[in-house]
């Protein structure tokens, strides 16, 4: 069952740095626009793709570092 859970993480990581990458292509691209409507909607679009990834890599890394609580109980177990 922790390799199952192991997978979930790195699969998450994965996909977000995946998509990280297409976000800040697409704010770089972005700024190429000549239309100012274009620009915002892909602008925010980015920003928004980005913060979402940014989310799941944090997700990653609050997993990996954080096992047990203070009060000694492990997160990760169902009851």
């Amino acid at each position: 069952m922790n390799v199952l859970i192991w997978i979930k993480n790195v699969v998450i990581l994965l996909l977000s740095l995946f998509f990280l990458i297409i976000g800040v292509n697409t704010l770089w691209g972005s700024y190429s626009l000549k239309n100012p409507l274009e620009f915002v909607m892909y602008f925010f679009s980015a920003s928004l793709l980005i913060l979402v990834c940014i989310v799941g890599i944090i997700y990653f890394f609050s997993r990996f570092f954080i096992k047990i609580k203070p009060d000694g109980f492990d997160n990760d177990e169902t009851p």
